[in-house]
């Protein structure tokens, strides 16, 4: 046997220390938990990425009475900005969440569903996705990657 040990370099920021584009997107990531469709969890999760170019594609989690037809932000986001902005590489994505009732926003964390399409869009375009969640006393967490949330993750290659 041999054992294989992982690092995972991550930067933990408080939010003012976060560069202005990088704030800019917590907020749109914020006013997309807005749109959020949530009767059932009533947990609102809103996402925010942003492409080469600067544009701004928001997502939002979507729920479905017939579990688990629904979406989360993450992955509207990324699908969103695929059909709406094909060819354009995503820099960035902020994501957040809060219960529907409170608006107080809690520190959150993508599901594997999540990190694979991450991870698949990223090796699709070929350069690293910053990842960028919420954290406990305005701390932000940045992954440089979404590889980095997702340690020998799936990918296409696994297929032939």
């Amino acid at each position: 046997m041999r054992k294989v040990d992982l690092q995972i370099f991550v930067e933990i920021y408080s939010r003012p220390e976060l560069s202005d584009a990088d704030q800019t997107l917590f907020r749109e990531a914020r006013e997309a938990t807005r749109t959020s469709y949530s009767p059932y969890s009533n947990f609102c999760v809103g996402a925010a990425l942003r492409l080469e170019d600067g544009t701004i594609v928001w997502g939002s989690n979507q729920e479905n009475a017939a579990f688990p037809s629904g979406l989360c932000a993450e992955r509207t986001a990324v699908f969103t900005a695929a059909v709406q902005h094909p060819g354009k590489r995503i820099d960035t994505i902020a994501i957040v969440a809060c219960p529907a009732e409170s608006r107080q926003f809690v520190p959150i964390s993508p599901c594997g569903g999540c990190r694979q399409v991450l991870l698949e869009y990223e090796q699709k375009q070929g350069s690293p996705m910053r990842v960028l969640m919420d954290g406990e006393n305005d701390q932000v967490t940045v992954f440089p990657s979404a590889a980095a949330l997702l340690p020998n993750g799936f990918s296409a290659g696994h297929l032939q």
